[in-house]
């Protein structure tokens, strides 16, 4: 067993959160074990963070949403590095249709990858840190889960709202081992993706006419959440859910 905790993160290389919340744990010691859908990106980020920290990161291609992937993943993340302490569940999926449109393969795929994926990284990753007797657990869900919108589209949000209900039970049922479980809800969070699909005018009405705080979030803002709650500064903190949002929606 390292001296390094290790840290697997899903959706970990995409131009958005997840690298974020990679290169701040790579930064703060963690060993990172890099997940992601798509494989090319998956490993340019495990080269980008050794490149960087001038040591070895595991990477692995994984589709949350094949159960018996996400076990071999895990397993093999904690088998690699002797321990697993931390898991940052931040795999997701949207697509906007009105409920009476809708088609079963939108419902299904997006409770696919938003909540059960996480649910099957939560149920590989928590028996090792049953076993070792401590862990934390993150799990990247959104204000649509609470938002009246249809911004987000029902599925999504259905989903993302599971994932506030897993969170609270999870942290119930695994304090007594040492392990705290987490949720975050990010707001609008300005990255590559989203400046292909919207202009910069929305971005700047957004920030103005709905942002308490002036401006659009970044991934930083979230990944800088993703540390706290996994160092030390929050033992005391489980089971809770943390909106960053700039005040869109203050109320989980």
């Amino acid at each position: 067993m390292g001296d390094r905790k290790v840290a697997l993160v899903t959706a970990a290389a995409g131009a958005g959160i997840g690298a974020a919340i990679s290169e701040r744990l790579a930064a703060d010691g963690f060993d990172v074990v890099i997940t992601d859908a798509h494989e090319r990106r998956c490993h340019e980020m495990a080269v980008k963070l050794q490149e960087e920290h001038k040591r070895p990161f595991l990477a692995m291609p994984l589709d949350v949403t094949d159960p018996a992937a996400v076990e071999q993943a895990v397993n093999a993340a904690a088998e690699h590095h002797g321990r697993l302490d931390v898991l940052v569940n931040n795999a997701g999926w949207s697509k906007i249709e009105p409920v009476a449109e809708m088609s079963l393969e939108t419902w299904q795929r997006c409770l696919d990858v938003d909540l059960t994926g996480t649910f099957l990284a939560m149920r590989y990753a928590l028996p090792h840190m049953i076993k070792a007797g401590s862990g934390n657990v993150v799990n990247i869900s959104s204000i649509s889960a609470f938002e009246t919108s249809t911004e987000h589209g029902a599925a999504y949000s259905a989903a993302k709202a599971g994932v506030l209900a897993l969170t609270r039970v999870a942290a119930a049922e695994n304090g007594q081992h040492g392990i705290r479980v987490n949720a975050i809800t990010p707001g609008l969070i300005y990255n590559d993706f989203l400046r292909k699909i919207y202009p910069e005018e929305f971005f700047a009405g957004y920030a103005e006419n709905r942002s308490l705080v002036g401006r659009v979030g970044r991934p930083e803002d979230v990944s800088g959440l993703v540390s706290f709650l996994v160092g030390e500064d929050s033992g005391y903190i489980t089971g809770e859910v943390y909106g960053v949002s700039g005040g869109v929606a203050p109320h989980a």
